[in-house]
């Protein structure tokens, strides 16, 4: 099992030094999605909602989250960010429900990963989903966020079965 790194001697939080770690080429990708009415996929897919092109705004949003992460994941240390991508696509349900699918990519060089960089986009594009489009219907289900795969680190790879 590996050791958890985040404490200092006295058991007390600690943000990890990782000058010593080889700078490399990191990838995260994670996924998200959030489960909405058919009223609400009809207003999304047609540009109608009030509040504006939906996905777009969430796109942006996803884009400033990844961009920040530092600022609100307290052991998270500042990275440059190489490139964030957020695409979507839509599955229909059974019960007339649709399912926005959330796929974030984020690149980097340096001496962390960018999991979480890409898991708090995949989050902030799906609660900007649900902040647009919550007048229509407060009902929507966001869920369940994950990392699809990392490349790169200490640790090396990994890949969701």
């Amino acid at each position: 099992m590996a050791e958890l790194t985040h404490f200092n001697e006295e058991g007390r939080a600690k943000m990890v030094d990782i000058s010593d770690k080889p700078e490399t080429a990191r990838t995260a990708i994670a996924h998200s999605s959030i489960v909405v009415s058919h009223e609400i996929y009809e207003k999304v897919t047609s540009n109608s909602m009030k509040k504006g092109d939906v996905l777009a705004v969430a796109q942006v949003a996803g884009i400033m989250a990844c961009k920040k992460t530092a600022d609100i994941i307290p052991m998270c240390h500042p990275i440059p960010l190489n490139g964030v991508d957020i695409s979507f696509s839509w599955e229909k349900n059974e019960d007339d429900t649709y399912k926005l699918l959330i796929d974030c990519t984020a690149k980097t060089k340096g001496h962390t990963g960018v999991e979480m960089e890409a898991l708090t986009a995949a989050s902030v594009t799906a609660l900007t989903v649900y902040d647009m489009c919550k007048a229509v219907d407060k009902g929507m289900v966001i869920g369940p966020t994950y990392l699809v795969e990392k490349t790169g680190g200490k640790n090396g790879d990994f890949k969701r079965d």
